[in-house]
C-alpha cells in the first residue's frame, strides 16, 4: 500500500503528546483562507511512499519518541483512508502511539463503505486532533469553501465510540473571534464526553510568503498576526459555553 506524502517532520512538538514523527499527507478538499500549506491541496500528487517505509524510519529514531508517537496530518489525512489503515495498524503492532490531525471534512454518515473503513481505522487510533474551523455553517463556508455539517457529525461519531479528542480552533480577527460564536462552539464541545483538550491558536501570517513563492494571492494579505493574549481571551468564551452545556445536562 502506497500513500501520497507531502513531507515529514521528524521532531514534532505540537502535534500530539510528546515528541512526534509527523507525516503530512498530500491532498485537501478545503480552501481555508488562512491555510499556510496550499502546496498540500492537490490530490493524487506528492511522493509515493509505502506504509512500512514510514514505520521503519520511525523505528530508526524511536528512542527520541518516548512519550510521543506518530501523527498523520495533511492536507487531509482521511482522504487516504486505506493507506492510513495500513500505516496505523502497523504502528499499533509495534506499540506506537497513534494520532490523526484532521478537519473531519470527508465524513459522510450515508456512505456505508466509508463508515466501515473508518470503523476499522479507529481500532488503531489513540487520539484524534479535530480542527473545527467555525461552528456557524454559513461562516464556515465563507472561511473554508465547505459546509461543516459532516465535520460536526464526525465529532459526534468520535464521541459515540469514545475516541479521545483534542479540539483545535484558530482565532482569526473578523472571522472566528465573535464571542457569541465562540460560546456556541463551547456549547457544542460541552456535549462531547470524549474531549480531552482544547487548543485555541492565534492566527499567524507565516503562510503569506509561501503563497508568493507559489505565485498565488494570499486571501488574508495584510492581516496582522493575532496576539496570544487575544487567543486566550477567545478560549475563555469557549469554556464559558462548555460550562453552559454541562450545567444544562
Amino acid at each position: 500500500m502506497k500513500g501520497y506524502v507531502h513531507s515529514i517532520e521528524t521532531f514534532g512538538s505540537v502535534d500530539g503528546p510528546g515528541i512526534r514523527y509527523v507525516v503530512f499527507l498530500q491532498g485537501c478538499p478545503m480552501r481555508c483562507l488562512y491555510c499556510h500549506n496550499p502546496d498540500t491541496w492537490a490530490i493524487g500528487k506528492g511522493r509515493e511512499v509505502e506504509a512500512m517505509e514510514l514505520i521503519e524510519e520511525y523505528e530508526k529514531n524511536k528512542m527520541f519518541y518516548r512519550g510521543g508517537g506518530i501523527t498523520v496530518t495533511g492536507g487531509e489525512p482521511l482522504l487516504q483512508l486505506d493507506f492510513l489503515i495500513e500505516l496505523l495498524s502497523l504502528a499499533k503492532q509495534r506499540g506506537i502511539h497513534t494520532c490523526i490531525d484532521t478537519s473531519g471534512i470527508t465524513y459522510s454518515p450515508e456512505a456505508k463503505d466509508y463508515i466501515l473503513k473508518l470503523d476499522t481505522l479507529m481500532q488503531y487510533v489513540d487520539l484524534v486532533m479535530l480542527d473545527i474551523k467555525h461552528i456557524d455553517p454559513v461562516k464556515h463556508r465563507a472561511l473554508t469553501s465547505r459546509d461543516n455539517g459532516g465535520i460536526l457529525a464526525f465529532a459526534r461519531y468520535l464521541a459515540e465510540r469514545d475516541i479521545p479528542v483534542w479540539i483545535r480552533h484558530v482565532i482569526v480577527k473578523g472571522y472566528t473571534d465573535s464571542p457569541e460564536d465562540l460560546r456556541s462552539l463551547g456549547r457544542f464541545i460541552g456535549g462531547l464526553r470524549n474531549v480531552k483538550a482544547l487548543d485555541v491558536l492565534p492566527y499567524h501570517a507565516m503562510g503569506e510568503s509561501k503563497y508568493r513563492e507559489l505565485g498565488m494571492k494570499y486571501p488574508l494579505e495584510g492581516m496582522k498576526a493575532l496576539e496570544r493574549s487575544e487567543a486566550e481571551c477567545a478560549k475563555m468564551h469557549i469554556l464559558e459555553g462548555v460550562r453552559e452545556a454541562r450545567r444544562s445536562k
